[in-house]
């Protein structure tokens, strides 16, 4: 697909094709008085103007797929051709192998044209073979790790057709790459989430696996947050405690050795207010929110000053609940 200078000398208008003398032009009806008319080129007025015309007109035919592409080329981002050429391919019996290859150029040049991502899953499913669609995925990931529209297609692939088997070496094979990549540590949660579930061995499990990634990179804020989803998803109640008291035993290990990272402190003082809530020894309360106070006192004046505001809001509503009154 070009729009380059190149391409537009070389245009010949639908007008002057064989072919084409039967169709009529419609207009872009802007109304009598456009605030604003947009300096459409000859080229995308040519193409629109015909595209317009077949669609009212209704016609399904090999000649129309080829003018949704040249109207593609030009704004691949247009809803109403996309769900046109899809009504065409459906009506002309077009060979949907050819499609997917059409899309996968499309994509590999508009890798974020949520489009076109749609028109290809549309196309999965009429074929009901997602045989290429991981691997084409990764291919899109490598290029952008955060490529949203490469994440949702794919999590929809391994729901649709139950492909869960090796995704959670891939995402392993991820995070070795890249133990930061938030969309990985996302992953992992999707999948988990609707293949084992979150029972007691599955937690411990993935509590010990962010724990261990936490120990090489501290200040990852991503695994940081992918443990407290774990330890919140838990169904066992008591799987959970056991955890969480697990977990505080690590982080105060971490503190001791001297880190200072923000997402530790921070976790710490959730791990306290969670013991406060549970229901903590009467005569271990006060000592955990004086421990909760100093934590956020000095994540508010040093460690994470950026967010000095919640903190001390976190402080003084630990502080009123479960502070003494006498």
């Amino acid at each position: 697909m070009s729009s380059s200078p190149e391409a537009q000398e070389d245009w010949l208008p639908y007008s002057r094709r064989d072919g084409w003398a039967d169709v009529t032009p419609l207009p872009q009806d802007d109304g009598p008085s456009p605030v604003v008319r947009i300096a459409y080129t000859e080229r995308f007025t040519d193409v629109y103007d015909y595209f317009r015309a077949v669609l009212k007109a209704g016609e399904k035919s090999p000649r129309v797929l080829a003018l949704t592409e040249d109207a593609l080329e030009l704004n691949p981002a247009n809803y109403t051709v996309w769900h046109y050429r899809r009504e065409v391919l459906k009506a002309t019996g077009a060979d949907l192998k050819a499609e997917l290859k059409y899309c996968r150029d499309i994509i590999e040049e508009h890798p974020k044209n949520y489009q076109v991502w749609q028109h290809r899953r549309v196309l999965v499913e009429w074929l009901q073979d997602p045989t290429s669609e991981l691997r084409f995925t990764e291919m899109i990931l490598a290029q952008d790790q955060k490529n949203y529209h490469a994440w949702q297609h794919r999590q929809w692939v391994l729901q649709t057709f139950q492909l869960f088997q090796e995704e959670l070496a891939f995402i392993e094979r991820l995070l070795l790459d890249d133990i930061r990549n938030n969309s990985a540590w996302n992953q992992r949660f999707f999948v988990i989430s609707r293949t084992e579930g979150w029972g007691r061995e599955v937690v411990a499990r993935e509590v010990a696996f962010a724990m261990e990634k936490i120990q090489i990179v501290k200040r990852n804020e991503s695994a940081w947050n992918y443990l407290r989803g774990v330890m919140e998803a838990a169904t066992d109640a008591e799987c959970a405690a056991e955890q969480r008291r697990a977990v505080e035993e690590q982080c105060r290990g971490l503190l001791a050795e001297g880190c200072d990272s923000p997402h530790l402190l921070g976790a710490l003082v959730e791990l306290l207010q969670h013991r406060l809530e549970g229901g903590a020894e009467e005569q271990e309360v006060q000592g955990l929110v004086g421990e909760a106070g100093q934590l956020c006192g000095r994540l508010a004046g040093e460690v994470d000053v950026i967010r000095a505001r919640y903190w001390t809001f976190v402080q003084d509503t630990v502080t009123k609940k479960y502070g003494r009154t006498d």
